[in-house]
């Protein structure tokens, strides 16, 4: 059975981003977005259950959208206004639903990078 998890580690504090806001959506043919899903990390930066599984999780496109300048300014990182980064989406597809699609993200105020995790 498949499922879709996600993972975020703030790489300028060397910790996980617990309490950071993860909002999943689904993107149709013509690219409009509906939501599925909002939640906040949990103290190790993971969601506490997988986004997406079994029936669930459908082949297609999706987004993920992190809200890493509100996480960081919670920390009490001072951003510019606006600020470098904001609210960093992330687009990806998931071809078979029998597989588990892990979409990390290792953000600081001003850089991000991600993957396809196991």
């Amino acid at each position: 059975m498949g499922k879709l998890t996600t993972h975020v580690l703030d790489t300028a504090n060397g910790c996980p981003a617990a309490g950071m806001r993860v909002v999943l959506y689904r993107l149709d043919a013509a690219g409009v977005a509906r939501e599925l899903k909002s939640l906040v990390l949990d103290a190790g930066g993971r969601a506490g259950a997988p986004l997406l599984e079994g029936a669930a999780l459908e082949p297609g496109r999706y987004r993920l959208v992190f809200g890493v300048a509100a996480y960081f300014r919670s920390l009490g990182t001072t951003l510019a206004e606006p600020p470098f980064l904001d609210e960093v989406p992330l687009d990806f597809g998931i071809a078979s639903a029998a597989e588990h699609y892990h979409v990390p993200l290792l953000a600081t105020p001003w850089s991000y990078s991600t993957y396809r995790g196991s």
